[in-house]
């Protein structure tokens, strides 16, 4: 986990310097940079407290339905295996394969399936503040 965080903090190093076109062997791909979620509603302004940044790696088993549930944070993560689908409490949805980002929808009713034949992996990352809860269930 240590040695993603240092990856994570040296590609976006060189990418803030503009080094990372000068670095050989090192590639910089942008997935996403955005300031709307993935159906297109504007994403809020960060707390103006204390940041507090959350990782997750969350594996959803081969047809499983998560509950429905909201996320209080900005967040945004990347399929990294299988399939999944997101679904909006008004029937918005976005179907995510290995690869795919996405910036999550804040404060909306939501749930994920997972549309694959396989186990479906995703990392998240959440821009939240102590006390405040990543998700939500309804």
């Amino acid at each position: 986990m240590k040695k993603l965080f240092f990856g994570l903090c040296l590609v976006l190093l060189l990418a803030s310097t503009g080094r990372a076109d000068d670095t050989p062997g090192i590639t910089v791909v942008t997935l996403a940079k955005a300031s709307s979620s993935w159906n297109g509603t504007p994403l809020p302004s960060y707390p103006k407290s204390t940041p507090e940044i959350t990782i997750l790696r969350i594996t959803i088993p081969a047809g499983t339905i998560l509950p429905l549930h909201k996320h209080p944070v900005i967040n945004a993560g990347v399929l990294l295996s299988g399939e999944l689908t997101v679904i909006t409490e008004d029937d918005e949805k976005l179907l995510l394969k290995a690869g795919d980002p996405i910036v999550e929808v804040v404060n909306k009713w939501h749930f994920g399936k997972n549309t694959g034949n396989g186990p479906t992996e995703i990392l998240v990352f959440y821009a939240g503040s102590p006390g405040i809860p990543i998700t939500v269930k309804k």
